[in-house]
């Protein structure tokens, strides 16, 4: 009889201890793997930063300088190259690359981390009689116009129903594409090919060929989207196929009162296209803004003092209301010879911090585990600026010691496209601090260029500031 109660006691011990060993290995697992958990019981640590008007000329944004000109590009993100089909193909099925990139100093702006703005163009008005388009092509089509405006520039407009023409033109653009899309230099392009300056329009008054039809241009534009899959496509107009496909827009007359009115009236409420003897082939796109990008140049029908002084509140509006991320080639700088107007200086500053993407962290709280090694940060973005940025770079929590040497880095989840002006957006990262001494690091965010695989964005906020690296938090105990 004692034998079972003894028997009996062992088993209830048995399956007791049972019992205490599953929730204790439950719990030990909880706080081994169970990140919530771990920070149930957690110390937080709060901080907050101020927005601030620095002007950075981050990337992919600001002023597009031409890439012939090193001094203009100096410490401008942006290059603007345009190719004309005569300096593409100078003799049939030979393009010379070398000279386009030579002349534009292509290599040397990739390595200091440029991208680029490109334009094809087949006709550019100059003072001198000339053709844009090469030799051998126009012996092909030669039905194009030779013109002198009333001005006294001159140049040839091909016809662009010419089926021959549009076959090499086909042929031209693919070979660009294979030259220069095999990486993400290229970020714009500005679908050029028809019309003075690439502008699809010509003085028709002047006797000119009219712009074609909308199935002729769609052949113009067919050949980019193949050539050239990484970069975003942008017209000088909304037609329904920029609708259509998500196409940005330019505006070559950035700073023309009269200009900005027609441009504003496209955009918001559509119209024909008389170019082309074509109705209701412009779309409202007032929000085109929101998912691809606003370019073009500054007009080169005033003084560039009168756009940035005398009539500088009606510029800074235009460039609020149109959400503007890039204009170039044509924007305002200082010769080196001349001694600088402090105004002009201030209003080219004024102007920059009216264009494109501000990044900014406002919230930084971080959490540590008081019983592991597990953290985590949660950050709040803002974007002050006036326009998005309209490429998914990856954006890394960083880890470095105290001298600044980056240790390790850990994908922040956040998709920069959306993050548009005047929207908070949270983003919360967990890491562990396990594999270094977290007594003597910081804690900091990079956005980086995945051309050069490192960081390239400066965040306008009052962050102390590593290089290209805002902290966070420092030297965490």
């Amino acid at each position: 009889m004692d034998n079972n109660k003894n028997r009996k006691k062992l088993i209830v011990l048995i399956v007791s201890l049972s019992l205490v060993i599953i929730i204790l290995a439950t719990f030990t697992m909880l706080f081994i793997f169970n990140t919530d958990f771990a920070l149930a019981f957690s110390k937080k640590t709060s901080t907050t930063y101020n927005v601030t008007d620095a002007v950075y000329k981050n990337p992919l944004m600001g002023f597009a300088a031409s890439a012939t000109s090193r001094s203009n590009v100096g410490d401008n993100s942006l290059v603007y190259i345009d190719i004309t089909f005569r300096e593409l193909e100078p003799e049939q099925g030979v393009f010379d690359f070398e000279t386009i990139v030579e002349e534009n100093y292509i290599e040397r702006w990739k390595s200091a981390g440029k991208h680029a703005v490109l334009r094809f163009v087949c006709d550019i008005p100059r003072d001198e009689e000339h053709m844009d388009i090469p030799d051998w092509l126009y012996e092909l089509t030669g039905d194009g116009t030779s013109y002198e405006f009333s001005d006294g520039r001159k140049g040839y407009s091909p016809d662009y129903n010419n089926p021959v023409f549009i076959e090499y033109h086909a042929k031209a653009i693919k070979a660009l594409g294979e030259y220069f899309a095999g990486d993400n230099f290229i970020s714009y392009i500005e679908l050029g090919s028809l019309g003075h300056w690439g502008e699809w329009h010509v003085s028709y008054s002047d006797g000119i060929i009219r712009m074609p039809k909308s199935n002729v241009r769609q052949k113009y534009i067919d050949p980019y989207t193949e050539a050239f899959p990484n970069a975003i496509l942008m017209m000088r107009r909304p037609f329904i196929v920029a609708k259509e496909n998500n196409y940005g827009l330019f505006n070559d007359m950035f700073g023309n009162p009269d200009s900005i009115e027609s441009w504003k009236e496209w955009l918001s409420v559509g119209g024909d296209y008389n170019q082309a003897e074509e109705n209701d082939q412009l779309v409202p796109m007032e929000e085109a803004w929101k998912t691809a990008p606003i370019g073009g140049e500054f007009t080169d029908s005033y003084e560039m003092s009168w756009i940035l002084i005398d009539n500088f509140e009606e510029t800074k509006k235009m460039l609020e209301e149109s959400h503007t991320t890039f204009l170039g080639p044509k924007f305002p700088k200082v010769k080196d010879d001349e001694t600088p107007d402090p105004d002009f200086l201030e209003s080219i500053d004024e102007v920059l911090l009216r264009m494109g993407y501000r990044f900014n962290i406002t919230k930084s709280v971080l959490e540590k585990s008081l019983i592991n090694d597990t953290a985590r940060l949660e950050l709040t973005w803002r974007n002050s600026g006036v326009a998005p940025i309209y490429f998914d770079w990856p954006v890394y929590l960083y880890v470095t010691d105290s001298a600044g040497e980056v240790i390790d880095r850990v994908k922040i989840e956040l998709d920069l496209t959306k993050l548009k002006p005047g929207i908070d957006y949270v983003t919360t990262t967990d890491f562990k601090f396990s594999e270094y001494d977290n007594k003597n690091i910081r804690l900091c965010v990079g956005i980086v260029d995945p051309q050069a695989d490192k960081p390239a964005i400066n965040l306008t906020s009052d962050n102390e500031k590593i290089g290209l690296l805002s902290v966070v938090y420092k030297n965490i105990a």
